[in-house]
Order: structure tokens, then sequence, then C-alpha cells
């Protein structure tokens, strides 16, 4: 194929006495390398802005369904909280105190085997509930064979047992720990309450 002829309007003649081309092959193709790099350049960024733009919208999307599932989880849970808050508050109330008397004689046991493997001689006195005597002897003389002085005073919850053993004394109060326990379940509760009213 001929090369690339321009019509040329200088006056002066070429040296061979043909027509002398304004631009050079080189220079053409160099011209034609840098418009092609140019051109690519700019479809590049192009589409950099074209995609910086998807991501930017996906962003913003991902982040207003996310808020709307958390404040989904949040009506979820508070609905979940207020159905089972008067099954575990009536649970805690009933069988808390029950669990406690059917633990007592058990917890008072061992609290005291390392006392009395200290103070095998001690005389050893229990001073209780009355409704919790039958339960607590019983258990305590058949494990450690002890002889045992209980005193009974009416003012103690049925959860709670004073132990003395020579010099040593110790409590059991398992009617403080229920009440403790019952708090801490109405207290998650108000602060859940709290924080679904907040948002």
């Amino acid at each position: 194929m001929p090369g690339l002829r321009l019509e040329v309007f200088d006056t002066a003649p070429a040296p061979d006495g043909g027509v002398q081309p304004l631009v050079e092959i080189s220079q053409l193709e160099e011209a034609k390398i840098a418009a092609y790099e140019q051109g690519y350049s700019a479809g590049w960024e192009d589409a950099s802005a074209a995609q910086q733009g998807d991501q930017t919208r996906i962003r913003a999307d991902l982040a207003r369904n996310l808020q709307s599932l958390s404040f989904t989880f949040q009506d979820a849970r508070s609905h979940v909280l207020q159905a089972v808050r008067p099954l575990i508050l009536e649970l805690t109330g009933r069988l808390l105190p029950d669990l406690a008397r059917e633990a007592l004689a058990p917890t008072v046991l061992e609290v005291l085997m390392p006392m009395a493997e200290e103070l095998g001689d001690a005389p050893l006195t229990l001073v209780l509930n009355p409704a919790a005597r039958e339960r607590v002897e019983s258990l305590v003389a058949q494990a450690t064979g002890l002889p045992i002085v209980i005193e009974e005073e009416d003012s103690l919850g049925e959860g709670q047992v004073y132990i003395r053993l020579g010099p040593q004394e110790t409590t059991v109060d398992l009617t403080r720990v229920t009440q403790d326990i019952t708090a801490a379940v109405r207290g998650f509760f108000n602060l859940s309450d709290q924080d679904g009213s907040h948002g």
C-alpha cells in the first residue's frame, strides 16, 4: 500500500524534485499511538469513575439495609423478651425458693465437711428456721456422724443456716442468693425495656 500523501502548500520544492510530505510517517505513527493511549486512559478513567459510583451506591444501600435489619432485630428481640417475661419471672418467683429449700441440706453439708475435718471433736451447732430442720438435721447427722445441737430461729429464712463448729462460724444463705437472682432477672427485663424505649 502506498504511503499517505498529503497536499503540500509549501512553495519550496523538495531536493529530489518530488513533493515533500509535511508529516513524517514515524511522527504520524507516534501521533496515532498517543491518541490511542489518550483515548484508552480516558476510557479507563470513565470506567473507574463509574465503578466508584456503583460502589458508593452499593455501600449506601447496604448501610440502609443493615440499619433496617438492626431495627427489625431489636423489635424482634423486644417482642420475644416481652413474651417470655411473665414465664421467667414466674419461674424465678416459684421455682427458685423450692430449689433453694431442696439444695439447703446438701449445701450445708458441703460447707461443713472441710470444717469438720479440721475440728472433728468440736461441738456442732446449727441455727436454722424450724421448717428446714428435718431435712438439714437428717442429712448432716448421717454424713458426719457428729453430735449436733440444733437451735431453731423463726426470724431466719428457710434458706438460711448458721453453722458453728468450735471457734469457727459460717453462714449458708440461699434465701439471699434466691433474692439476688430474682432481682437480677427483674433488672435484666427492666434494662431491656429501657433499651427498647431508647431505640
